[in-house]
């Protein structure tokens, strides 16, 4: 069930998480069973740890910078408005080939949680 609400990012604190990236979770919560949306940011030169979300979807909405990911096979250049989809259980990193922070929304569903991660 989705409830009616105006989620604000100001209201969310950004932190590391350990896929090495700057996350903050704009909504993952019970306002929307179905999914979750947090922003994620990979600083000029890095790249986020080869993982793969175990039963949950990724779409990856470019909001600033330039970037390539890896998923499974696919090999390609992003940039500012693109949409990557990331089907479920699939190997993937994203790496910022740019000299300015690549921010993008991290759309999932189901919703992200931490024990449907997994490194390699």
């Amino acid at each position: 069930m989705v409830k009616a609400e105006v989620r604000k990012r100001k209201d969310h604190e950004e932190y590391w998480f350990e896929e090495g990236c700057w996350i903050t979770e704009v909504a993952n919560d019970g306002g929307d069973e179905g999914l979750s949306v947090a922003i994620a940011r990979v600083e000029p030169g890095s790249s986020t740890k080869w993982h793969r979300l175990e039963g949950v979807a990724e779409r990856y909405i470019i909001a600033s910078g330039t970037g390539r990911v890896q998923i499974g096979g696919l090999d390609q250049g992003v940039e500012r408005g693109d949409v990557v989809r990331i089907p479920a259980n699939t190997r993937q990193r994203i790496t910022n080939t740019g000299d300015e922070d690549l921010l993008f929304y991290v759309v999932c569903t189901p919703p992200f949680t931490r024990a449907c991660y997994s490194s390699f």
